[in-house]
């Protein structure tokens, strides 16, 4: 059963009199009046107050990928028009229009709907519950081609791939139509577009962009905010996996003015996990995109701004206090200032020295396990290279989807690997473990894919070949810490140092060489690399920017 009809009344909640009387005290104007059928907003519309319906109707409305409006739901009075977007004053994904009687209701933009969400606890629930769902319900409907965006070309191209990839890790809805297809194939002539110029991108405000990149994707959505290079915060969080947005997260909840920056996602190396079954509290497991979306909206809920995707190329420090602004040297020629730096950019899976690989890359070769990945490869035989947690949770989730799985580690599991995960792994008739061989070749071209993967044992120096249509890598991890520029020290692999091993003198224990600025999570050196882990990094960090700041003073 669809979510939109399971929990229909936490989707579209009703508030009490008590409850309605309390919302008004923190609405951001007086009650306005709507005439029949008046345009309250319209999709893609930027920084709009969500509405509370205190008189007559108004109907949501969805944009799907035949250009055709379909009706979501028909506020009234008690109700909240708007969605987690509405938080932080990003673009639309619904309209609303006022009904057959107009409709009197009272705006809250994003600053007083925030304001609202925290100091009423019990209303909050209502609101943060309702949003987030109704996210969840744009997405299924996207995957049905009733909301988002439109992806148009061949399903399997590498660039419809990153484009769904990049739209699914961030939350947006979307909907792909096969060019190759009849309806794909009608749908690209109608608009007179030449087969050179797909994947295709049909925003949900109606602009179409052809060939986009993911910042071109971010920037039609509205999705990154406008920075303001003169605006100081208090801290600026690079990553925003699980220890960034655990730092955004307290930092923006104790007052801090907080900036989270990542190059491509929220989540992290997290975010891309099936499943995460070892986490405190989830006994029956949670997807990490599931995880790393409710922190998200928790930092969102607080009031950290957060600016997806958007690189960050240099680090420059001009002092060694928080009174002397350290500056974020940004994509795009941008630049963003801040009191004190968090270092929380992860680390990313290697890449062996396979040849060609690059030219397999987003064309069955694969970092990551997401539900993607396995709609591409449902029925097929695939190869999965890793021994770790995170390539054991790929192939509990993986192997039920193909046919069959061949698992190429270096080391025994037990060496490696959670029981629990190993116990599943060992119980899945379709899995074949080799031990000690390594990937040395790939057959295929970009344009098919993958067909097929050389193994070669290290100590006979016998090769094999395995019939496989994906490769997953899941092999050792390095820092992204190129973009330090030297600001601080690390140790031979790239990783950060911080507290002691980073030199002589009082240090903060997650305090870099240069004071003011921390690193947390994968990217430091001797962290644990758990998602438990890093979220307490990032709780424990914003203790430390509160001395730092305090002693400037």
């Amino acid at each position: 059963m669809a979510i939109s009809e399971a929990r229909r009344e936490q989707i579209f909640p009703t508030l009490s009199e008590l409850q309605i009387s309390l919302a008004q005290r923190f609405a951001s104007a007086d009650a306005r009046r709507f005439d029949a059928h008046e345009t309250i907003y319209d999709i893609g519309a930027r920084n709009i107050p969500a509405w509370m319906m205190l008189e007559g109707s108004a109907d949501a409305l969805m944009r799907g990928a035949a250009g055709k409006s379909s009706l979501a739901t028909t506020y009234h009075r008690g109700q909240f028009t708007g969605e987690t977007n509405h938080l932080s004053g990003r673009p639309t994904l619904m309209s609303v229009v006022a009904g057959e009687q107009g409709a009197l209701a009272v705006p809250f933009d994003a600053p007083h709907l925030r304001a609202l969400v925290i100091a009423s606890a019990e209303v909050g629930e209502i609101i943060m519950r309702a949003y987030i769902l109704r996210r969840i319900m744009l997405i299924e409907e996207g995957h049905g081609g009733g909301a988002g965006s439109v992806l148009v070309g061949r399903s399997d191209a590498p660039d419809i791939v990153r484009l769904a990839g990049f739209l699914a890790r961030n939350g947006y809805p979307f909907t792909t139509i096969d060019a190759s297809e009849a309806e794909g194939s009608e749908l690209v002539q109608r608009l007179g577009i030449a087969a050179d110029d797909l994947p295709l991108m049909i925003c949900p405000n109606g602009t179409l962009l052809a060939k986009p990149s993911d910042a071109d994707a971010a920037s039609c959505l509205g999705i990154l905010p406008v920075l303001d290079p003169q605006t100081v915060y208090d801290v600026a969080v690079v990553g925003a996996g699980p220890a960034g947005l655990a730092a955004a997260v307290y930092a923006a909840s104790e007052g801090l003015s907080a900036l989270v920056l990542d190059s491509r996602a929220f989540g992290g190396q997290a975010g891309a996990s099936a499943r995460i079954e070892n986490y405190l509290g989830f006994p029956t497991g949670i997807s990490g995109q599931a995880l790393a979306g409710r922190a998200f909206n928790q930092a969102v809920k607080f009031g950290a701004e957060v600016a997806i995707p958007l690189t960050v190329d240099r680090l420059h420090g001009h002092g060694d206090g928080a009174d002397a602004a350290f500056t974020l040297a940004l994509g795009g020629g941008s630049t963003a200032r801040a009191k004190t730096v968090v270092i929380a950019s992860g680390a990313r899976y290697r890449r062996p020295d396979i040849a060609g690989l690059g030219e397999f890359e987003g064309a069955g070769v694969s970092y990551w396990a997401s539900p993607i990945e396995a709609r591409l490869c449902a029925g097929a035989k695939v190869t999965l290279v890793g021994g770790g947690n995170s390539a054991g949770q790929a192939v509990a989730y993986l192997a039920p989807r193909v046919e069959r799985l061949d698992l190429v580690v270096r080391r025994p599991l037990a060496q490696t690997m959670s029981r629990y995960l190993i116990d599943r792994i060992s119980a899945l008739p379709n899995v074949e473990l080799h031990l000690g061989p390594e990937v040395v070749g790939l057959h295929g071209n970009r344009a098919s894919g993958v067909t097929a993967v050389t193994l070669r044992d290290n100590g006979s120096g016998t090769t094999r070949t395995l019939e496989a249509r994906h490769l997953f890598l899941f092999v050792g991890a390095d820092p992204n810490s190129e973009w330090i520029n030297g600001c601080v020290d690390i140790d031979d692999r790239g990783f950060v140092l911080t507290g002691e091993q980073a030199g002589p003198g009082h240090r903060l224990p997650l305090e870099t060489s240069r004071p003011g600025i921390f690193a947390i999570g994968d990217v430091r050196a001797g962290s644990t690399k758990r998602v438990a882990a890093a979220v307490g990094e990032g709780a424990t960090v914003v203790s430390q920017i509160h001395s730092v700041l305090t002693r400037s003073r």
